[in-house]
């Protein structure tokens, strides 16, 4: 099967893909983190080269319920919009098979509530992370490993987050926030591989 993993930089899920036996590969506007089939561009170039799955990974900067205080100006300034558009585009696909990935967000309300939502303890790590998933033409991921939900800690604010996303500041932050944990990527190529 031919697979594109659309905004992706990690290889986590393409590299799951691959171990099961299936072509594919990842797209992002960054360069990869490990090696392996990457193309550095836009996927608009790529999105009618046949393939068979879509895994999509759209950015939620500006989608994300997490950024919800930020929204008047994004909106004014147009960048929810355009992150709107590019969530529906890759929706609109002219793929048989698409799985779209992001955190609880406007999309539920803008297009239409998930498919399903999962999380990382569902599939062993011990870790919370809200994911929505929106389905095309694909079954609700089946939970391969429950485990604990994960250690949780209070901000100063009284924010209570999981403990793996209370990192310390530095420019790699939001790429380790936004990675695709291991158990669910190889969840998603077993069962829709």
């Amino acid at each position: 099967m031919r697979v594109l993993v659309a905004c992706e930089y990690s290889g986590a899920a393409r590299d799951a893909f691959i171990r099961q036996g299936h072509d594919a590969m990842s797209c992002d506007l960054l360069p990869t983190d490990a090696p392996g089939p990457h193309y550095q561009g836009d996927v608009r170039d790529i999105l009618g080269d046949g393939w068979d799955l879509m895994i999509g990974h759209p950015p939620c900067d500006h989608l994300a319920v997490s950024g919800a205080r930020w929204f008047k100006e994004k909106q004014a300034d147009g960048r929810q919009q355009a992150g709107i558009d590019f969530f529906m585009m890759l929706a609109q696909a002219p793929i048989h098979r698409i799985a779209l990935e992001n955190p609880v967000g406007i999309m539920s309300t803008k297009w239409r509530k998930p498919d399903q939502i999962i999380q990382p303890w569902q599939f062993g790590h011990e870790a919370t992370k809200t994911t929505c998933l929106w389905l095309k033409n694909l079954p609700n991921l089946t939970p391969t490993d429950i485990v604990g939900k994960g250690a949780r800690h209070v901000t100063k604010s009284g924010k209570s987050l999981p403990e793996w996303y209370n990192l310390p500041p530095s420019k790699d932050r939001w790429k380790i926030r936004s990675q695709t944990f291991k158990g669910i990527a190889d969840a998603m190529a077993a069962q829709w591989g």
